[in-house]
């Protein structure tokens, strides 16, 4: 790749927008938060069309952890219809800039991961994506290919093509600046490096969440300084998590897996709020806008909302699983909810029998402290077999028994002396 900027060249007329070129710019739309610039990429999709050259599309995900949950998979469902219109998608793992960390949203500095973290994770990234893309239809890169070849005289290069003014722009670099939190030197490399990465593949159009705006506007600027023709940018809104509030996030522990047992992802989909529901169906379903409208008019109009739900849930662990584990999950949860026990318990062998109830639950684990094992003995929390236990000074005997704590919690316990 050179890094010398080619010469400007006129903008080639506009081309008329034919009903597939339209129909492909509403699915890149659907449940969009921003097109940028829209009437660029409505021209780019008719060059497409009329040369039969797919565009190339690109998602950049830092290996930060080794699992991925629904909520990364709201934008690789837009992948995936892009590419079922045909597109190149390609699905970038971002090996290098992991190492730098992702300042978006933060307000401390991220403490960069190791190589060895980093290869770890990576090991399942590309594998879980495929639960979703077409793996067969998708050009899985590294961004270590470009990067570690630039080199410190590289690196000085490039960081030359920005300003600091423009960082500052930043919201999140801003906000720790007045507040006098600090901000590390290396973190204004990962915009850069990360722009660096739509060089380097020259993308179209680069997809991300709402808070890799500024990370994606600037590979659009450096495009431009390349002499390249400026990529689109396509942010997804960030799905809430169980609570209904925090972005979807394993470390605040309100995710739902995609590589989690059929039987808890259908709970945990059944446990979101009846408003959220919707949102989780605007986001993640492949319903026709018009499918979920007539849905969401038939709960409107008196239809008990955890049809719907029940309906989102066996779409997604399908999805994830299949037809028949959805259909199984289901079975489990309406087991469950009349008290019944389900049938992929975990099991533990535990010693020291006689013991009180409470101490027992915080043996095996159920409960984090006999305070709390009591208290939730006394909201009517804790079964045994099936059977609610009121008693708090209940002395548990040795034998097999299945405890309950709360509705999702269940241990098959074999208790001797």
């Amino acid at each position: 790749m050179t890094n010398s900027v080619s010469s400007k060249t006129a903008a080639p007329p506009a081309l008329p927008l034919t009903d597939v070129v339209l129909e492909a710019l509403a699915i890149t739309k659907r449940g969009v938060d921003e097109l940028l610039i829209e009437s660029e990429f409505a021209q780019k999709l008719a060059r497409s069309e009329q040369s039969g050259a797919p565009l190339r599309i690109k998602l950049g995900l830092d290996p930060t952890a080794p699992d991925l949950h629904l909520g990364h998979t709201v934008v690789l469902n837009k992948m995936r219809q892009l590419q079922n219109l045909g597109h190149q998608v390609i699905f970038l793992i971002g090996d290098f800039t992991s190492m730098i960390g992702d300042p978006s949203g933060r307000n401390v500095t991220r403490p960069p991961l190791t190589k060895e973290q980093i290869e770890q994770n990576a090991l399942t990234y590309f594998k879980q994506a495929s639960l979703v893309l077409d793996p067969e239809r998708t050009e899985i890169r590294y961004n270590s290919e470009w990067c570690d070849p630039l080199g410190a005289r590289g690196m000085i290069e490039l960081a030359s093509r920005y300003t600091v003014a423009r960082m500052m722009e930043r919201d999140d670099f801003t906000k720790r600046y007045k507040s006098g939190t600090p901000i590390s030197v290396h973190e204004f490399l990962y915009p850069l490096m990360q722009g660096y990465d739509s060089v380097a593949l020259k993308a179209d159009l680069e997809l991300g969440g709402t808070d890799q705006k500024f990370n994606l506007l600037v590979g659009r600027e450096l495009q431009k300084d390349y002499g390249q023709e400026q990529q689109c940018i396509l942010t997804m809104p960030l799905l809430e998590g169980l609570d209904g509030v925090e972005k979807m996030s394993k470390s605040k522990n309100n995710y739902i897996g995609i590589t989690e047992p059929a039987n808890t992802m259908f709970a945990k989909l059944m446990s979101i709020s009846d408003i959220m529901m919707w949102r989780y169906f605007e986001l993640l379903s492949f319903s026709s806008i018009a499918d979920i409208a007539g849905l969401k008019a038939e709960i409107d109009g008196g239809r008990n909302p955890r049809d719907a739900k029940v309906a989102l849930a066996k779409e997604i662990v399908t999805r994830f699983h299949s037809a028949q584990a959805a259909d199984d999950a289901l079975a489990d949860f309406v087991n469950r909810s009349k008290g019944g026990i389900p049938d992929d318990v975990p099991e533990m062998a535990v010693a020291g029998a006689p013991m009180g109830v409470s101490h027992l639950l915080k043996q095996v684990g159920l409960c984090a402290s006999t305070g709390e094992a009591m208290r939730l003995v006394d909201g009517g929390g804790v079964r045994i077999d099936g059977a609610v236990v009121s008693d708090k000074a209940l002395q548990i005997a040795a034998g097999t028994f299945v405890l309950q704590v709360g509705k999702r919690k269940f241990l098959r316990v074999t208790f001797s002396a």
